[in-house]
């Protein structure tokens, strides 16, 4: 069976979302494929909005006009996310245990592993999910990873289909402050500083994704122009 790690590019929202889409239909041709992962970020600030979040601010639609943001909806569910200053992921898994707590436990170790390598323990929330809320990062439910002292530094969203998996997550680095407030009129969560780049980050979690999956054989792959061309959102 094989994996693959797809090499970080940056781009907008949309078309993050629909190459994740294409990978998770991916899935469902490729008979030795088990898992294909990768890190990206955004050409300028986003707010994500879970699949199922039925409703958008006013005033998020009014910084949009402003273009201080812009906004896309994720396949995934979830509540909002604010991608500025940190790294998104997303895992496709092609055979993940059918029971939804064991597979964001599974789908989270190598997290938990290299963050470990980086010196923050991490370990999963227990508040209630709330999907009143929007802001992601206001709550942190057993899909989440917090630190020793309770800050949220990951925070996950699944969508499943025909038993694939497709996991997306936010891990909190850098966020702006001030656009922060402007949205979710709270301060940031308070971020213990990691003193490497975010390359070099996702070069450790990297290796802690293949080390989980050792049985794999692993790849490294790259998304091209004529690639991009062919796809929508």
């Amino acid at each position: 069976m094989k994996g693959q790690i797809i090499s970080h590019i940056e781009l907008d929202g949309n078309m993050q979302m629909s190459i994740d889409t294409f990978l998770l239909k991916q899935s469902f041709l490729e008979s030795n494929f088990e898992i294909s992962a990768r890190f990206y970020s955004w050409k300028g600030n986003w707010i994500s909005i879970g699949r199922n979040q039925k409703t958008i601010p006013d005033k998020w639609h009014v910084l949009a006009k402003k273009k201080r943001i812009e906004i896309v909806r994720r396949p995934t569910g979830g509540n909002a996310v604010l991608h500025s200053g940190g790294i998104t992921y997303s895992l496709i898994w092609k055979h993940p245990p059918k029971r939804k707590k064991e597979a964001y436990i599974q789908a989270s170790q190598w997290l938990i592993n290299g963050f470990s390598k980086l010196g923050i323990t991490l370990k999963f929330g227990s508040q209630k999910s709330n999907t009143s809320l929007a802001n992601c990062f206001a709550r942190s439910t057993a899909a989440d990873l917090i630190d020793s002292n309770g800050a949220k530094r990951v925070g996950s969203a699944q969508l499943w289909q025909k038993g694939h998996l497709l996991q997306h997550g936010e891990i909190l680095l850098h966020p702006p402050e001030k656009l922060w407030v402007e949205i979710f009129e709270v301060n940031p969560p308070k971020i213990i500083p990691i003193q490497l780049s975010h390359r070099q980050i996702e070069s450790i979690l990297s290796k802690e994704l293949i080390s989980n999956w050792s049985g794999l054989k692993w790849n490294e792959t790259s998304i091209n122009e004529k690639f991009l061309s062919t796809l929508s959102y």
